[in-house]
């Protein structure tokens, strides 16, 4: 009876070795995941962090079966999630009084508090305001109640920013991608002129995607960052910042042409979707000439998407 014991406890600590390394594999490898069939790739990258909660149970599992080995193999999953997203626990450095505060949020064209999000925001006290699903009459509610702090504003369709400092050359993006026939408009550019000096400020409302039992549907946001990449290895000015809804995570290869060209944030989880139970951060900080030194998620308004606020400090 004992033998029989230690056989199947044996046994039992060998599977868990065995998953404890397919889940090293996959956090270490994640991009060798193929795309081509059902965008398996991206959905995999979309909640990558979460394997970390296959790596607590797997513990769990190896302490109740005392298993030596699945508690060794464990070591592998553990250092790879370290390695990936250890950094963005770490305290946040300190801020400094020439760091750039932004504040990033899809507010939602369903949102039925325009004027409460819009105080929410501005009590972050943010240099920059971004907003995504900007629609008539919010549109006006939103320029109302920010116009106090925040006397400068482009919009263009159903995106905006609003700032603290003078703003010009202001202009659509084009990221729209093929097959949308109705006005699609989610995009601008304008430049910040900042006590550090300009800056070219990027808004964006990347497509949505949709996951089903086929795998992810991701072609027209996949399309449509590349457009935006495109924009920004375009950008003369040294200082950008990138703020948009991106329907991505940065670890999702898709957002290659944007996280290759700009620094991502260095601190802070910050899952922004959806509002009620946040299970991947698609709104995105990113800079060029300048660290993203902190990100993290405001209290919830309106919409379903919770608000970012960052800081970016400049090199």
């Amino acid at each position: 009876m004992t033998t029989d014991w230690a056989d199947w406890a044996r046994g039992r600590g060998r599977v868990l070795a065995g998953v404890a390394v397919c889940t090293a594999l996959l956090l270490s490898f994640h991009r060798s995941v193929p795309n081509g069939v059902g965008g398996l790739g991206s959905l995999l990258e979309s909640f990558l962090p979460w394997l970390g909660v296959v790596v607590v149970a797997l513990l769990v599992l190896a302490l109740v079966r005392r298993s030596a080995l699945a508690l060794s193999a464990l070591l592998l999953p553990v250092a790879a999630w370290t390695y990936l997203f250890g950094g963005l626990l770490l305290p946040a450095p300190e801020p400094g009084p020439d760091d750039l505060v932004v504040v990033q949020h899809n507010v939602s064209d369903e949102n039925t508090d325009p004027a409460g999000t819009a105080r929410a925001l501005a009590r972050a006290e943010p240099d920059l305001v971004a907003l995504e699903e900007l629609v008539p009459p919010a549109l006006e509610v939103y320029a109302k109640t920010l116009a106090p702090d925040y006397p400068y504003r482009a919009v263009r369709g159903t995106v905006g920013l609003w700032s603290k400092y003078p703003l010009n050359g202001s202009r659509p993006l084009d990221i729209k991608p093929r097959g949308i026939e109705e006005a699609w408009e989610r995009g601008l550019r304008t430049v910040a002129h900042t006590p550090r000096g300009d800056v070219a400020v990027y808004v964006a409302h990347l497509p949505s995607v949709r996951a089903g039992a086929s795998g992810l549907a991701s072609s027209r946001r996949d399309e449509s960052a590349g457009l935006l990449g495109d924009a920004l290895a375009g950008e003369e000015l040294r200082r950008v910042v990138l703020l948009g809804d991106l329907n991505g995570t940065v670890d999702d290869r898709a957002l290659r042409p944007l996280t290759d060209a700009l620094n991502v944030a260095e601190r802070g989880l910050a899952f922004s979707f959806p509002a009620e139970f946040p299970l991947a951060r698609i709104d995105q900080v990113m800079a060029r000439a300048g660290t993203v030194g902190a990100l993290r998620t405001l209290p919830a308004t309106g919409s379903d998407h919770l608000p970012v606020a960052a800081r970016v400090i400049w090199d």
